[in-house]
């Protein structure tokens, strides 16, 4: 079977006395049946494609599944009388949400199980199931969820009766997919954030559980450079109302004892200013950028918001990234040399938590009681599985509570992980995390994946993951390179990576290549590059900067056709990324991000061989982008390497829903990254000891 080929309708786009000349344009229209038609002509392609490979995706899969524990239990976290976790079961898709309640953690054996909800028998009704956030009234008595079944950021609110197991009537559309609900402290109203026509998140609603009147909107974003979001306190007294957009917030209180009283206006919003708040005893606390690049913490009276006085003196070594107040102690959790870190603070100082291995991630479990006396810590690193400690407020003392089970055989000591330091071309050091199999690199260069973001900020930190142990047994090499436009090093190490930066991106990821080459890692013949949505704008540009170092390159949902959506207001978060990218109706944003767009850069040249997914559904990268960019690809490269294109016809960003769904769908890329880089999946390469 040949590759589909798009027909080409001229349809040049002229700005700034420049013409983009936009050929697969017309792939945009989804109600056009030419458009569906292409599509699953690239999927039957992509199953033709991967047919000779069904046996070695199978023995991936299964080798996945296999790692897959028995039973996985989160360590339950407590919240008045009751204590919370989910589970999951080996045969089960979805996790199950329970309770059980108990007058400490060491009666809990001996408590009762209570299912408080089972998305498995939720995902009967269809073949995609995603629920965001759930939410228990203070009294326990009614859980409060979202809920999606087409892969879209629109979700539905449901309420459920914990005594009698029903749901209630009330059912709200159109609800944002997180940072979207909470209860006042009586449990009688539920506030939450609803979509617009382009999906973003803009108007605060009051719901009062059981009427039929129409609910009350408290308060409506209508910069559309800014989005909503809700997030309550640790203590439970207030719901923040937070106006965000990436280099700027504002934020407004509600009080949740008095849930009909006005919101309360924290410090109005100032270009460039961006601010978090807490409460914690009489006073709120603030975490803000003004006057600090990688923030500073204050606190000021909640009788007088005016008054400011620091916590903690600023260093601009730590980037201070959240508050966590409990009744005993205040906690701050942020970024040092490049990890995370968590501190505690004592005598106006930050003292931190130490541990043991030089690259790890160590978080704050999320929706803690603030009356604990011993908070949840979650570490892990590329060797260590996902691991619960409880830190003592009182003592400092903590002790580990779970260590993820890993199914089969697993000996650290048969893996090594490292930090690596490429050098930029501007002269800045780029770490990358390393981790691979002993011996894997003892007969020379080794089979490579090279993963990479770099973008809003997000970072790419150590992880476990016993589902890559597999391909580490295989002699696989994995690379993550923490490119600048996250926050790896620091707030700056964002801000050097967007906007009129954001070419430091693409080059710390070829820097990146070329050093593993260079330090005899890997060769262009065995390496991959992976990255999905602003992960596969990096990728997709790298393909069209140097494609040459890589024999694959794997694009999941990319963002690449990045002219034409950030003109096009009528694409969901497209006046929300305006600070991220540009502007392009501003003509040096526009040359500038025209200059890296892998659709508009798309050469006569040689290519690697690529894999590349998208949704049908989805708001945040629109199928139509990777659509146009394989289309052109097939139009222009001069190799006779194989593009392979797959959309989910179902679903959105995030593929299908479900665990062994995921899994099958990673055992289908790595089947063909494997193949293309001559690696058999028949038997192991190494052997542990």
């Amino acid at each position: 079977m040949k590759p589909p080929i798009a027909k080409r309708i001229p349809h040049p786009h002229e700005l700034h006395g420049d013409v983009r000349e936009d050929d697969y344009y017309w792939l945009k229209d989804r109600d056009n049946p030419e458009v569906i038609q292409y599509l699953e002509e690239e999927n039957r392609y992509f199953d033709e494609i991967m047919r000779p490979l069904e046996e070695q995706t199978e023995q991936i899969y299964q080798s996945m599944v296999e790692r897959v524990p028995d039973s996985e239990v989160k360590v339950p976290v407590q919240h008045g009388p009751y204590f919370y976790y989910s589970r999951l079961d080996k045969s089960k898709q979805y996790p199950i949400y329970a309770r059980k309640q108990a007058a400490s953690r060491d009666l809990l054996p001996e408590a009762t199980e209570e299912v408080v909800l089972d998305l498995n028998e939720l995902a009967k009704e269809d073949d995609y199931l995603s629920v965001t956030v759930q939410r228990m009234s203070t009294d326990h008595n009614r859980l409060a969820y979202l809920e999606n079944r087409d892969g879209t950021d629109r979700y539905t609110i449901h309420i459920k009766d914990m005594e009698t197991g029903e749901l209630l009537p009330d059912r709200i559309p159109d609800v944002f997919l997180y940072g979207s609900l909470e209860w006042s402290r009586s449990g009688d109203s539920i506030f939450y954030i609803t979509v617009d026509e382009f999906q973003r998140p803009c108007k605060l609603w009051r719901h009062q559980i059981g009427s039929t009147e129409s609910d009350q909107l408290i308060y409506e974003e209508k910069d559309t450079t800014f989005t909503l979001f809700l997030s309550k306190s640790q203590s439970g007294k207030f719901i923040f109302v937070y106006s965000y957009s990436t280099t700027t917030s504002e934020v407004r209180l509600v009080d949740t004892d008095s849930p009909l009283s006005p919101l309360q206006l924290v410090d109005e919003r100032r270009d460039g200013i961006l601010y978090y708040v807490e409460h914690w005893e009489d006073d709120l606390l603030i975490l803000t950028n003004e006057n600090a690049l990688n923030f500073q913490l204050h606190r000021c009276p909640l009788d007088d918001l005016t008054t400011r006085e620091n916590v903690i003196a600023y260093n601009e070594d730590r980037y201070l990234q959240g508050i966590y107040p409990f009744r005993d102690k205040l906690l701050v959790g942020g970024r040092e040399n490049g990890l995370t870190q968590i501190w505690v603070v004592q005598d106006g100082k930050l003292e931190p938590i130490e541990w043991d291995e030089p690259l790890y991630t160590v978080s704050i479990v999320n929706e803690q009681d603030y009356e604990t006396a011993e908070v949840l810590l979650q570490y892990e690193s590329l060797l260590t599985p996902k691991t619960t400690y409880g830190l003592n407020l009182l003592t400092g003392e903590k002790r580990r509570l779970q260590v993820a089970p890993v199914s089969g055989e697993y000996d650290r000591s048969n893996y090594r992980q490292e930090q690596l330091w490429a050098i930029a071309e501007d002269g800045v050091k780029v770490p990358m995390t390393v981790v691979y199999q002993e011996g894997a690199l003892d007969a020379g260069p080794a089979p490579l994946i090279l993963y990479g973001y770099g973008s809003y900020g997000a970072n790419s930190d150590p992880h476990f993951d016993p589902y890559r142990l597999p391909l580490l047994d295989k002699g696989i090499v994995f690379v993550t390179a923490q490119v600048r436009g996250g926050s790896e090093m620091g707030r700056s190490w964002y801000e050097d990576g967007k906007m009129q930066n954001k070419r430091n991106t693409f080059t710390d990821f070829i820097a990146a290549a070329r050093h593993l080459i260079e330090q005899d890692y890997t060769t262009p013949s065995q390496m991959a590059a992976r990255g999905g949505s602003a992960g596969g704008l990096l990728v997709g540009a790298v393909a069209n900067l140097a494609g040459e170092l890589f024999e694959v390159v794997v694009p999941a949902v990319p963002f690449v056709d990045v002219v034409t959506t950030m003109i096009d207001t009528t694409i969901p978060l497209t006046t929300l990324e305006w600070d991220e990218w540009g502007n392009p109706q501003d003509r040096e944003d526009y040359f500038y991000m025209k200059s890296y767009s892998p659709y508009d850069n798309v050469e006569a040249k040689d290519y690697p061989h690529m894999y590349i997914t998208t949704g049908l559904n989805d708001p945040r990268v629109g199928y139509w982008e990777p659509a146009k960019w394989v289309a052109r690809l097939r139009q222009l490269k001069t190799d006779d390497n194989t593009i392979v294109f797959k959309t989910n016809m179902g679903a959105g960003h995030f593929g299908k829903s479900g665990r062994f769904n995921h899994l099958k769908e990673a055992a289908e890329c790595y089947a063909f990254i494997l193949d293309r880089l001559g690696v058999p999946t028949e038997e192991t390469i190494l052997n542990p000891r």
